[in-house]
Order: C-alpha cells, then sequence, then structure tokens
C-alpha cells in the first residue's frame, strides 16, 4: 500500500470534467485508490464519489492506492492532480 499527499493544481479544482478525466485515469488501474480529505475518503473510481469531495485548486488530499499496479496507479494520480490544467 502506498500513500502520498498531493496538492491539486488543477486550475478549476476538481469539477465535473476533471473529476470525470480523473476517474478515467483512476479506472484503467486494478489497484483499489482511494482519495482523503480531511475525514472523507472515497474511491477514485466513483465519479459521485469524487464529486462530493468538492476540491479547489490549492487543497490537499491523500492518495491511498493498493495493488499489483499502485506505483504506476500512483504516479498517474499525482501526474493529473498536479497539472496546471485539464
Amino acid at each position: 500500500m502506498m500513500e502520498k499527499s498531493i496538492t491539486i493544481k488543477l486550475e478549476n479544482g476538481l469539477e465535473a470534467r476533471p473529476v470525470a478525466l480523473l476517474v478515467q485515469v483512476a479506472s484503467q488501474y486494478d489497484s483499489t485508490i482511494y482519495l482523503q480529505c480531511a475525514d472523507k475518503k472515497v474511491n477514485a473510481k466513483s465519479i459521485m464519489g469524487m464529486m462530493t469531495l468538492g476540491l479547489c485548486s490549492g487543497d490537499k488530499v491523500t492518495a491511498i492506492v493498493e495493488g499489483i499496479d499502485e506505483q504506476a496507479a500512483m504516479e498517474d494520480i499525482e501526474k493529473y492532480l498536479s497539472s496546471q490544467s485539464e
């Protein structure tokens, strides 16, 4: 299992379109992927779950990834969330 703190750098935070793209990135992997912010922990492969976090640019989340391809999954999740645009 891997855990990493990531700062959201997407210009408009995680609105509907960026959430959908994040779910697409997460769904490419067999690993379980969760994002946690404060006391909320949601499945990164769930659009509805991700929308409940209401993350903005500059917010910090903890990515929790576990599975056979966790290294690659963590790298792609971090790369997407740390990018300047969606």
